[in-house]
């Protein structure tokens, strides 16, 4: 009997630990996101609702400033020459903890909270990516953070970035650019997932440039010799390209979307258009097949007689890993505790599933241990990269779809205005709020974090691949 009541005690104290390492101000940033709770997910569900894409998140951008400004933080709007990126600050002196919104949409995913395929208007942009969770739960992080500077629990600076155009342009190459983070220690950061993990994978590093063909037009049938096509330069382009896929490295990536082929089939083309993108998951592997991929363009117009143009749009770092970052977000993880679903949630999520072809597991919302950093990941690119190679970064992903759930995709935007969504949203600002807690309150955590950057970093000097000011629709 002593032993199985010893035993009972014992499983006690283990479950009762979280709430015992919970200290008062953790528990206080976590009362305040609660607090803000309702008013967030409004924010986040009026973005989901709006869906506005790469740098033309205007009334977007707005919400979250006006919602900082009237909870007290310093806003600054038109950030780095682009209209709908803006800061939002609070406290002063260090440290500096900075975190990062997103907020754009993709293209043709509109959709309804339903779990299958049901766009709320045909063709139109939807949150795909979760991203209007992303400026909403940071920013209520940000909130929490300035609520105790302001109560002198802690000293130091909370600075909120909003970022737009990630999905597209990669806004924040130019907010590196323009000194943003000079002033920070540590930035915060988070994505939306299908699984909660205390994020210590990097991402590929990319380059986006445009490939323009300028021929002569002429009649297709009764005097094609007077013509130069630029539609076979491009399709001679794009058959390079395709040749050469066997002969780069199995990490590497290209991917190209034809813009402009010509307009009617009876004119030989004077005008082709295309976008290229290439990846790795080194920059200094993408660098030399950015380079190769250029010269080929120049093959193809040699071979069709044309003339080419080469612009640069943007390109991106891959993500430095911070692991000492990630075991300070990784405790607070295991502070909270995994999500808890309602049987209608998680059927919801089966049903998603079962429509994009998935097991019908439903969610996964569990807390592992801190994976190991692969040294060639997979998966796709982020402008928070950029961010990393400037200043230490610790990321995070917290689940707000089902389990193996296909990204950019209309089943994360089913999920991203309904509770499945807001569950994850609060989630990741308290997991955020209480990692820059321990940021403020302890030196020696800034410490680490930032001499690992240093280590990892070495002797590579960050430069920022865009060329002139940012592709604003309309400038």
């Amino acid at each position: 009997m002593r032993t199985v009541s010893m035993l009972f005690l014992l499983a006690l104290t283990v479950w009762s630990l979280p709430a015992q390492k919970m200290n008062k101000t953790k528990k206080e940033v976590i009362a305040s996101i609660e607090k803000h709770k309702e008013n967030l997910i409004q924010i986040s569900d009026s973005i989901w609702s709006l869906a506005e894409t790469a740098f033309e998140e205007s009334i977007s951008a707005e919400l979250l400033a006006d919602y900082a400004e009237k909870n007290g933080l310093q806003v600054t709007r038109g950030v780095a020459n682009i209209p709908t990126a803006f800061t939002a600050t609070y406290g002063s002196g260090k440290p500096v903890i900075s975190v990062l919104g997103e907020f754009d949409a993709l293209p043709g995913l509109s959709q309804n909270t339903v779990p299958n395929k049901d766009p709320k208007i045909e063709g139109a942009p939807g949150h795909g990516c979760g991203h209007n969770m992303f400026g909403a739960a940071s920013l209520g992080a940000a909130i929490a953070i300035k609520e105790q500077i302001e109560a002198g629990k802690i000293k130091g600076t909370v600075k909120f970035l909003g970022t737009p155009a990630e999905e597209k342009f990669f806004g924040k190459i130019w907010m590196v650019q323009a000194g943003l983070w000079d002033d920070v220690d540590v930035n915060v950061s988070w994505h939306p997932s299908a699984e909660i993990e205390a994020d210590v994978q990097s991402g590929l590093s990319l380059i986006d440039f445009i490939v323009e063909f300028h021929g002569q037009a002429a009649h297709a049938s009764s005097d094609p010799w007077n013509g130069r096509s630029a539609s076979d330069a491009l399709e001679l382009y794009t058959t390079g390209i395709n040749y050469y896929r066997e002969h780069i490295r199995p990490t590497s990536r290209i991917h190209y979307h034809i813009q402009d082929g010509g307009q009617v089939v009876n004119v030989v083309p004077d005008y082709a258009k295309i976008w290229v993108r290439v990846r790795d998951p080194k920059r200094k592997v993408m660098l030399p097949t950015y380079e190769q991929v250029k010269k080929m363009a120049e093959g193809a117009a040699i071979m069709a007689n044309v003339d080419y143009k080469i612009s640069l749009v943007s390109g991106i770092y891959e993500t430095l890993v911070n692991r000492a970052g990630g075991e300070i977000m990784q405790a607070n993880l295991e502070l909270l505790g995994p999500i808890s679903y309602t049987e209608e949630e998680i059927a919801y999520g089966k049903a998603i599933q079962k429509a994009t072809g998935k097991p019908e597991v439903g969610m996964d919302a569990e807390i592992r241990p801190l994976r190991e950093t692969e040294e060639l990941p997979g998966g796709g690119s982020t402008d928070v990269g950029d961010v990393s190679w400037n200043v230490p970064n610790i990321n995070l992903g917290v689940t707000v779809a089902p389990k193996d759930t296909p990204w950019h995709s209309w089943a994360v935007v089913a999920c991203g205005g309904m509770s499945i969504g807001h569950k994850g949203m609060v989630y990741a600002a308290k997991a955020m709020g209480m990692t820059m807690l321990d940021l403020f309150e302890n030196p020696k955590l800034v410490e680490k974090v930032k001499e690992e950057f240093k280590t990892q970093k070495g002797d590579e000097k960050y430069e920022a691949m865009i060329d002139g000011p940012p592709p604003i629709p309309g400038n």
